[in-house]
């Protein structure tokens, strides 16, 4: 059995009420981007979902983002 520690584990579990406060960034920031003619890529849609769900906080979702293929294209 492995002993190491993901982010996952380590995060203090979120709130319903940070759950939906994260969902409507989320939804706000999709917004803006079809707003533009964009869609999200499957890479960023995944990120979100993790984010929404509390295993990675905001800086590590933007972080995560500024590195992805999508954004360097």
């Amino acid at each position: 059995m492995s002993t190491r520690t993901t982010l996952a584990t380590r995060l203090p579990a979120i709130s319903a009420a940070e759950r939906a406060t994260r969902q409507r960034e989320v939804d706000f920031a999709r917004g803006n981007v079809r707003h533009e003619g964009g869609i999200l890529s499957d890479e960023i849609e995944r990120l979100n979902a993790r984010y929404i769900a509390g295993e990675i906080n905001s800086d590590t979702l933007t972080a995560a983002i500024l590195q992805s293929e999508i954004v360097r294209s």
